[in-house]
């Protein structure tokens, strides 16, 4: 059953109801185009299609003749969030409205079967998504798993939670935090779309205990005005998870000052599940650390050649969980052994391991820059241009350089509080970091193109810059 739906009620009502009957669920990147919508759709060989009337219009006439379609009317707050036009938002005719088809049953007496677990898909930022099987985790294997109860606890799935559903479901870790929290019966809000003030709004109104958030979100809190942070209620908050990418250590020393202990952060991938975490107490006692292993998770980090490196060196992170079912990519048996090295998966994240065993990420391989043979990572580049005043977003990627292969370019985003030119940028980052670890190039962008799970979309970047080269970005 494929879901094209935004952070609406229907989502919740349709991916429960396809674990019910044995149906696997297939959220959809919704900000995909009709084709790439169609790809997935027929690579998961769907059945059924639930979606918002909006999402659909452009896919009508395209679908699969033997494909069921079940349409949402897409409702004022997300018409409002995302400028859809009202007539948009109407379901189309001639296709069966949602909540009215399902009032037309008598409710389902049938035991449920085992729910397979969901299948999602890979970002597709490098190429086509891949779809990522896993077999279904029985509840009772849970219950006995010392790996699901730490990811219970320390996520934060507990009766009397207040929750926002901020990031869209679509992506693993929004969908597992939305529905997990369902699974308590907490008190959840959708918001539409991120807003900084407006969830401050939500914390406050709704006295929110639990939140899930990326980073980019923090460094757009702590940007609003002073004023305005101090004038909401945020007393509620108990427990904020982020991760998705690397946060910047002073961004999450503002935060940790500004809400106090109650932030987690984790690390791990749809393909490998969820791998490390740290409170705020370790992370503060280990500045920069993604936490230490659940239990049941081994941690390997690799060099290139497939050896472990010493405590404090850099290599590929590489990681195994006993409890986790094994996983598949859709038709693409030899996509998966790409990322596999005897028994351990790898995300392609860079990184490594201090002498108390915490985690640190360095950044993404695909990312890293090779400038004359030197290794440098772009995000704690990008952390440094982030704590100058005026810079609201930010990009640090590698174009080519005929004498030393690469060379590094900055895209900046400005807030237009501040006048900044490229050399304010430069001067910056040679302030603050090693002189070789100055962006050659630095441009201005209107906006930083990003995934809504935070992803900063590098591919889109590079590939102006590398088109003529033949070289792979």
């Amino acid at each position: 059953m494929a879901l094209l739906l935004r952070n609406d009620h229907p989502f919740f009502e349709a991916y429960f109801a396809a674990g019910l009957i044995g149906a696997a669920p297939v959220p959809l990147n919704w900000h995909g185009k009709p084709d790439e919508i169609l790809f997935v759709l027929q690579d998961c060989r769907a059945r059924v299609l639930v979606a918002h009337a909006d999402l659909v219009r452009p896919l009508i006439g395209r679908l699969p003749a033997d494909l069921k379609v079940r349409v949402v009317a897409t409702p004022q707050d997300i018409a409002a969030a995302y400028r859809i036009a009202p007539a948009d938002c109407i379901v189309p005719q001639d296709t069966l409205e949602w909540s009215s088809w399902i009032e037309s049953f008598e409710p389902r007496k049938e035991s449920p079967v085992e729910a397979p677990a969901a299948m999602m898909y890979t970002s597709g930022t490098t190429g086509k998504p891949k779809g990522v099987r896993r077999p279904a985790t029985s509840l009772a294997h849970r219950e006995k798993s010392a790996y699901y109860a730490d990811i219970a606890k320390l996520s934060g799935f507990a009766p009397g939670v207040r929750a926002v559903v901020v990031g869209p479901m679509y992506h693993g870790a929004p969908l597992a935090w939305a529905t997990g929290w369902a699974r308590t019966n907490s008190f959840i809000v959708l918001q539409a779309r991120f807003d900084a003030e407006d969830l401050l709004r939500l914390i406050d109104k709704h006295r929110i205990t639990n939140l899930l958030l990326v980073p980019i979100m923090f460094t757009r809190l702590l940007k609003l005005p002073e004023h305005v942070r101090r004038s909401y209620d945020l007393s509620s908050l108990r427990h904020v998870t982020h991760g998705a990418a690397p946060c910047p250590r002073s961004v999450k020393e503002q935060m940790i000052d500004w809400w106090g202990p109650v932030i987690y952060e984790q690390y791990g991938s749809l393909e490998i599940g969820l791998v490390t975490c740290a409170n705020s107490e370790e992370w503060l006692s280990h500045p920069g650390t993604v936490g230490r292993p659940l239990s049941g998770v081994e941690l390997k980090i690799l060099d290139d050649n497939g050896e472990e490196v010493p405590v404090g060196e850099t290599g590929q992170i590489y990681s195994r969980i006993a409890d986790q079912p094994d996983f598949a990519y859709e038709g693409l048996p030899d996509a998966r052994a790409e990322v596999v090295r005897d028994g351990f998966v790898t995300a392609g994240d860079v990184g490594y391991l201090d002498a108390d065993g915490f985690l640190y990420l360095c950044d993404r391989k695909k990312d890293v820059v090779i400038s004359g043979g030197v290794n440098i990572y772009p995000a704690e580049i990008e952390a440094c241009i982030l704590t100058l005043d005026g810079v609201r977003d930010v990009a640090v990627f590698g174009i080519p350089d005929e004498e030393y292969g690469e060379s590094l370019a900055a895209a900046v985003e400005l807030d237009r509080s501040v006048a900044l030119s490229a050399e304010d940028i430069r001067a910056h980052v040679r302030a603050n970091l090693a002189a070789f670890k100055t962006p050659r190039l630095v441009e201005f962008l209107d906006e930083i193109p990003r995934l809504e799970s935070g992803k900063i979309l590098k591919r889109e970047l590079r590939k102006t810059y590398w088109a003529e080269t033949g070289r792979s970005i």
